[in-house]
């Protein structure tokens, strides 16, 4: 028999607070550690394993690419960046597309493109109005955009620029905002995945559209963990019916190879010329072909209607399962981003989830959230309610 191997990292930063496994590979939206125990991956390596593991028509055409090119640096054209941002921007309705490699960097860029803009226009010190409880990255800037405490805290002084406002609040913003002559854009996640799941509503967002319209302000969506088909919708702004200035994609867009997009519109896609802003491994040939090759599938597999399918099923089984259990303050989300808000701060549950087969994660402290593969299936979505659900019972109970 062999033996069993210890999940440890010693030589790597102690950065992250792990679950002690360690994965050794994947099958669809199953994954094993190296020990060969398997696990139902509900967590679908946040929101990025668009189309789950070792997926039949990916890997082919990623192995194909390696065989080709990999990278080439930006002092050339990369034939995949104009097809991959031609695809994003028709399905956007948006025009231009820069690529860089996370979905922190594509926000430090959007911050880039509003600070610019206002600039541009004569305003020296221009402020980005964001929301309380928002994440938009770890660097400087984004953790400045950022709600956490927990995120922001210990390093010192932070930017200058930003002004917060609660969500769902129209009432407030426009007093917050209200003769300040230096605003130049409001930046938003469509729903928020650090800050508890919390949706944006359709009004509010179409009434913040109206604003900056009659403000001369760029709208910018954050769709780093909501977009990508996640809600069912390509990007969960569409919802609303509303089309942003900018747009900041990652996570689902390379199916796990990583990549980063801004998406821009009207005013908004001329702002960075030449010198203003660049990355050296965006838009490489192998992460262009990982959003090329997503898209390609997802359409081809129905995958946007799939995931809404799915999702309702999965949603609407939780609701009921969780119903009359004491400690279950709400059940929200649309499309494979679901989450389970307990009445008490949760994160133990990730350890006895990963002993019953079953990974997800917990943010905001008390909520379990859901973001599987998108090709998850209602049996597979069955599987995942009737693994939480007794763990979720137990935990409240204590």
């Amino acid at each position: 028999m062999t033996a069993f191997i210890e999940a440890a990292s010693p030589h790597v930063m102690n950065t992250y607070g792990r679950v002690p496994i360690a994965l050794e590979r994947g099958q669809g939206c199953r994954v094993w550690d190296v020990n060969g125990k398997q696990y139902l991956d509900a967590l679908g390596g946040i929101a990025v394993n668009t189309l789950g593991h070792n997926h039949p028509k990916l890997v082919p055409a990623l192995q194909d690419q390696v065989a080709k090119l990999i990278h080439t640096s930006n002092y050339y054209h990369v034939p995949g960046q104009e097809t991959l941002a031609k695809l994003l921007t028709e399905r956007s309705k948006m025009t231009n597309v820069f690529f860089c490699s996370t979905g922190l960097e594509a926000n430090e860029a959007a911050i880039k493109i509003a600070r610019k803009y206002g600039v541009d226009k004569g305003i020296a010190k221009p402020v980005i109005v964001v929301y309380e409880h928002a994440f938009h990255g770890r660097s400087i800037a984004t953790m400045t955009a950022t709600g956490n405490p927990k995120v922001r805290d210990g390093f010192g002084p932070l930017l200058d620029g930003f002004l917060r406002v609660p969500v769902n609040d129209f009432e407030a913003l426009q007093k917050a905002t209200a003769g300040n002559p230096d605003v130049v854009a409001v930046m938003m996640e469509p729903i928020q995945g650090e800050g508890g799941l919390h949706p944006m509503r359709i009004e509010y967002m179409q009434q913040v559209r109206a604003l900056c319209d009659a403000n001369g302000w760029l709208m910018m969506f954050d769709e780093v963990q909501a977009g990508m088909g996640r809600t069912g919708k390509w990007f969960a702004h569409q919802w609303a019916g509303i089309v942003p200035d900018v747009m900041t994609l990652a996570k689902g867009l390379g199916s796990g190879v990583p990549i980063g997009a801004v998406v821009a519109h009207g005013k908004a896609a001329t702002v960075l010329q030449p010198g203003n802003h660049g990355s050296t491994f965006g838009g490489n040939p192998l992460a262009m072909r990982a959003g090329i090759e997503t898209i390609r599938i997802m359409e081809e597999d129905g995958l946007l209607a799939h995931t809404t399918k799915v999702g309702d099923h999965l949603k609407a089984t939780l609701q009921k399962e969780l119903a009359d259990v004491k400690g279950v303050v709400d059940v929200r989300g649309q499309g494979l981003i679901i989450g389970i808000e307990l009445n008490k701060p949760c994160g133990a549950l990730l350890g006895r989830g990963a002993e019953a087969g079953l990974l997800f994660s917990v943010t905001a402290d008390t909520v379990v959230r859901l973001v599987p593969p998108l090709i998850m299936t209602e049996a597979e979505a069955d599987e995942v309610v009737a693994k939480l659900k007794p763990l979720i019972v137990q935990f409240l109970s204590e």
